[in-house]
């Protein structure tokens, strides 16, 4: 006798149901998704404010670009890691993967981006130094926004945190 396994069966044996799969909506809802787009689109118009704040200038520019407060990397993935843990809670493979990539994002925006951001900076200023002669004197300036201090990264992982607590947590 052979034996038929649905998806759900399969699905049930996982303990990760969703509550989501079984609502009436026609448009699927994937919370965790939605929390982390959402805290990372929050995040870039809140550089408006503090561009504005720290500049005294209002620069559109600053939605598009990375870095500056806050770290909108930082709240995408903690916002995707918690929503994650909400959702499906702490002990299943899906919120080790959430976490370790969060970890990984934040440690590269608060370490290997900032210090490229850093050596971009000094390199800019060397190359306006050289005399207009120099092959180098007229070459486009490096970006230097690239990374994000530490308190940077800390405010987008707390904003990634709210939201995704009110996105589950309003479900």
């Amino acid at each position: 006798m052979d034996e038929v396994i649905t998806v759900a069966d399969a699905t049930a044996g996982t303990g990760t149901t969703s509550s989501s799969s079984s609502s009436s909506s026609p448009i699927p809802t994937n919370l965790p998704l939605i929390s982390a787009f959402l805290a990372c689109a929050i995040a870039q118009f809140l550089k408006l404010f503090t561009t504005w704040y720290k500049e005294k200038r209002w620069d559109s520019k600053r939605m598009l670009d990375s870095g500056g407060m806050p770290s909108s990397h930082s709240a995408t993935v903690t916002a995707l890691a918690v929503a994650v843990a909400l959702q499906y809670g702490t002990s299943g493979p899906v919120f080790a993967i959430a976490v370790v990539l969060a970890c990984v994002v934040m440690y590269d925006a608060s370490g290997v981006r900032l210090h490229a951001g850093r050596q971009a900076e000094l390199l800019n200023q060397i190359v306006c130094e050289l005399p207009q002669e120099h092959p180098l004197s007229n070459v486009r300036p490096l970006r230097d926004s690239l990374g994000h201090t530490p308190l940077q990264v800390v405010a987008g992982a707390l904003l990634g945190c709210v939201v995704a607590y009110l996105t589950t947590g309003s479900n």
